[in-house]
């Protein structure tokens, strides 16, 4: 009995989607609670403010940061209003982290916000040099977030006392990619680094030669990550090296889209309006998929569907094998945020300032 209960509450944290790309690997893929084939939409939440900011969702609730600084915990079930805290400063493309029951969030005059995520009531807050656009992450009692100050900082999850700043040579607007006790930080300076989250120190660094605004992926010893050199990366971490890059051989456009996964591929969005598959041993083009608009969205991945929104004011479900258009919707606005996938449910959010909920 007691290994059915542990099984099944591993599954419920499968099932949630706690922070940008929804795992600290930022991959991306949703592993449970997958959506149905034919999506419907379930409801709109109308905030009036334009989201940059992504949604996440924890045990049955969206949280999300509006452009207006109000963070939201919305109802999955229902999309009805269960609180609202107002940082009373705007609040950019930072998305919620949710971990021991905290919210934690950046905004643009530089603080990040510790929150209840039960009643919305602030808990601390802790400024840095200047504004936040990076989305924090939980590791452990600490909490890491970038700051365009050029640094990453560790602040302790109950308290925001600071425990360790590391100081980059440029802003770090990227999100920190965790695995075996390690950040992974994309950066402004142009470099990708390593940094041991328990005291802060620099493992190691590999020049990309550009500037970097995606944030990294991270599956076993690879990185792979786009930056605004027009190329996107793959990134052997054990050998400290790039092993493959690509190119698009006609457009030459920056990639702010962080990258996901799925049937053996790297998709990522591009400037250049257009979806790009990539294989991911070798980084050869496998499609491409030409919306309308620049895509800034970073996708979300279930089973063979990709989740992405453009610009172009459309969401768009794709086949990952083959880039085929499975399914669309148009919102209107356009669609930068990242959709979170959870009990399944899609949930994005869009310029407009409304939040969609689809499934079945």
């Amino acid at each position: 009995m007691r290994l059915l209960i542990s099984f099944l509450f591993a599954l419920a944290l499968l099932a949630d989607w706690p922070q940008f790309r929804g795992n600290p690997s930022l991959t991306g893929v949703a592993t449970a609670g997958l959506p149905p084939d034919n999506l419907k939409l379930l409801w709109t939440w109308e905030g009036g403010e334009s989201f940059e900011s992504s949604p996440v969702i924890v045990a049955g609730v969206v949280y999300i940061g509006a452009g207006n600084g109000d963070v939201v915990a919305i109802d999955l079930a229902t999309g009805k209003t269960k609180w609202k805290y107002k940082t009373n400063v705007e609040i950019g493309e930072s998305t919620p982290a949710v971990g021991g029951g905290m919210v934690y969030i950046g905004d643009l005059r530089g603080t990040l916000h510790g929150i209840n995520a039960a009643d919305g009531k602030g808990v601390w807050t802790f400024k840095t040099g200047t504004e936040i656009k990076s989305s924090p992450v939980v590791a452990g009692d600490r909490v890491l977030v970038g700051s365009y100050d050029q640094s990453l900082y560790a602040v302790h999850a109950k308290t925001g006392k600071m425990l360790w700043k590391f100081e980059s040579t440029g802003p770090i607007h990227a999100t920190p990619a965790i695995s075996n006790g390690v950040a992974y930080i994309t950066g402004c300076d142009e470099h990708f680094r390593a940094v041991r989250i328990t005291d802060g120190k620099e493992m190691f660094e590999v020049s990309s030669g550009a500037y970097t605004g995606a944030s990294p992926l991270l599956i076993g010893n690879m990185a792979y990550f786009g930056t605004f050199g027009n190329e996107v990366f793959g990134v052997d971490m054990a050998a400290k090296k790039i092993v493959w890059r690509y190119e698009h051989p006609v457009r030459k456009f920056p990639f702010y889209s962080s990258a996901t996964i799925a049937a053996g591929k790297i998709i990522l969005g591009g400037r250049d309006k257009m979806v790009h598959a990539l294989d991911a041993k070798t980084g050869k083009q496998a499609w491409t998929f030409t919306t309308r608009s620049r895509v800034e969205s970073s996708p979300a991945a279930a089973g063979n569907k990709i989740y992405i929104g453009s610009n172009d004011g459309r969401f768009y479900v794709l086949d990952a094998p083959t880039g085929k258009k499975l399914w669309e919707y148009e919102a209107g606005s356009a669609i930068s945020a990242s959709p979170a996938i959870s009990e399944g449910k899609v949930v994005v959010a869009s310029q407009d300032g409304r939040v969609y909920c689809f499934g079945a």
